[in-house]
């Protein structure tokens, strides 16, 4: 069994939540001095609840601009609430705009970040310009799109794959660009083209260029060859598609399928941090 941190206590409890944001105002998840964040949301609401000043560790860091659905982040506190109170006790304090949906108490070996196994992001195409709803969470496009072509070229990018080609930025601190995509799907929902994926983890940008380019290929403007071709080395003499605005894409769930996992324990390359999101989120 790992070692508890120095500062537990037979008091401490793990709190893991289950969390949603509308991502439009916020600055992304990670903690920016000046910023408005989701994580320096969620840290000063648990300190106007209870004058406890935690550590929030998120699933994921989504940029600013994406949302999320099911972001997942632990903390550990020495406040006796039940967990199942946390929910509606957090939710008082927090704004409209981001939102406790689950809230439990986990074994102290829980990592929100490493022990996820994967995670499931989504961007979405709205082919409906009228819409003011609905444009803030979407990538609006005037015409429609060749699915079919789109749906080929996104079957390609299942696997494990070096997704440097895919990336928005790589700074020196990621040594690795292998990720595994365990399920991508694409289909049409009413006025609506879902781009779903299902991965380990993500790089910084990766999942809003893997949209670019399956949008570029359903516009006619690529081959449906190019998104396999930007996984290979080829990807050093092609134009690389473009990165599509971040309030597309939404973090739908983060999920914990193998009891005792913990990715830092796992090859290189099979599951390294997720920078979507920024990972940007994926």
């Amino acid at each position: 069994m790992p070692r508890p941190p120095q500062c537990w206590s037979l008091s401490t409890k793990r709190i893991r939540l289950s969390v949603a944001y509308d991502g439009t105002d916020f600055c992304g998840f990670a903690p920016q001095r000046d910023q408005r964040t989701v994580h320096g949301t969620l840290k000063e609401a648990v300190r106007r609840a209870t004058g406890e000043d935690v550590e929030i560790v998120g699933a994921s860091r989504t940029d600013g601009g994406a949302h999320a659905l099911g972001a997942s982040v632990h903390f550990d506190t020495t406040n006796p609430m039940p967990a199942e109170s946390w929910r509606r006790v957090l939710n008082r304090v927090l704004p409209e705009d981001c939102r406790v949906r689950t809230s439990e108490e986990v074994a102290e070996e829980f990592h929100a970040r490493f022990s996820a196994t994967s995670r499931v992001y989504r961007y979405r195409f709205l082919l409906e310009e009228g819409d003011p709803f609905r444009r803030r969470y979407a990538h609006v496009y005037w015409d429609d799109l060749d699915l079919a072509a789109m749906q080929k070229a996104a079957a390609d990018l299942v696997g494990c794959h070096d997704f440097r080609g895919y990336t928005e930025e790589v700074g020196p601190e990621i040594l690795n660009t292998t990720r595994t995509l365990h399920a991508v799907g694409l289909e049409r929902s009413g006025d609506e083209v879902l781009f779903t994926v299902q991965g380990t983890a993500f790089l910084r940008g990766m999942m809003r260029r893997m949209a670019g380019m399956l949008f570029e290929i359903g516009r006619g403007h690529r081959p449906l060859e190019d998104a396999a071709r930007l996984l290979t080395e080829d990807r050093d003499s092609m134009q690389w598609p473009v990165v599509l605005p971040a309030k597309g894409l939404t973090l739908m769930e983060v999920r914990y399928d193998t009891p005792g996992y913990d990715a830092r324990k796992q090859p290189l390359g099979f599951a390294d941090s997720c920078d979507d999101l920024d990972d940007d989120s994926a």
